[in-house]
């Protein structure tokens, strides 16, 4: 299985932070978010490599991170060629960029470089194993949360049935993270539909998406560290 972490964006709702500087680089309790990810990453045997794509201006900045980075995975940084957010590809273009880019012809877990999360990687596997095309998602405890993010729905097969970005009136309470396994014999259809089943887990899940979370996440992982405790 490969891993795709996607790193494109130009998080414009984080400057100055990430003005010079990429959101998943930005450090959480002393460590860049991507790490915490990798972190889980590196647990699973059945990962062999992990890919980076980033833009043309963080680039440089991925390069040099990797360097210094020890890791028990291969890692390859991607460059999709853009320089502004007016360029930029997209989710699911920098997925389709590179699957073509790495010829990537393998299982393929899809994960947002800005998104940090604690429940077990393999479960969510043996979920993708058995259903097909799975994505993760979790129950909020409050319906406005939603509206910042997405809803879903699923059917009593686990199917996605249902999903509306940033929704004005939410009605569910569940919520697709960007998480997602694509079979091998599916990756051509990406940019296409696909049946996607949706992985429920119970930990937490964190979205690093503007300047007053990375804070609140920052300090609720400062904590953590200081009590000697998991986020």
């Amino acid at each position: 299985m490969k891993v795709l972490i996607l790193c494109a964006g130009y998080a414009t709702r984080m400057y100055p932070l990430t003005r010079n500087r990429p959101k998943a680089l930005l450090p959480v309790a002393g460590k860049p978010v991507i790490e915490y990810n990798l972190t889980n990453f590196e647990k699973i045997p059945a990962i062999d490599k992990v890919y980076i794509v980033t833009n043309a201006k963080y680039y440089a900045h991925f390069k040099k991170w990797s360097t210094a980075y020890s890791s028990g995975k291969e890692i390859h940084i991607l460059s999709d060629g853009t320089t502004s957010n007016d360029t930029k590809l997209g989710a699911i273009g920098d997925i389709q960029f590179a699957i073509e880019e790495a010829s990537i012809d393998d299982d393929l877990l899809v994960a947002a470089g800005d998104n940090l999360f604690n429940f077990d990687i393999n479960d969510f596997i043996k979920f993708f194993k058995k259903r097909g095309a799975s994505v993760a998602v979790h129950r909020v405890s409050n319906k406005k949360q939603l509206t910042k993010y997405n809803e879903v729905k699923l059917d009593d097969q686990y199917r996605l049935v249902s999903f509306e970005e940033k929704p004005r009136k939410p009605r569910y309470t569940l919520a697709a993270i960007c998480m997602y396994i694509f079979p091998r014999g599916k990756l051509s259809l990406v940019h296409e539909y696909i049946n996607i089943f949706g992985y429920q887990f119970s930990g937490k899940w964190y979205d690093v998406g503007n300047l007053e979370q990375y804070r609140k996440v920052n300090q609720e992982f400062t904590l953590c560290i200081t009590k000697n405790t998991e986020p």
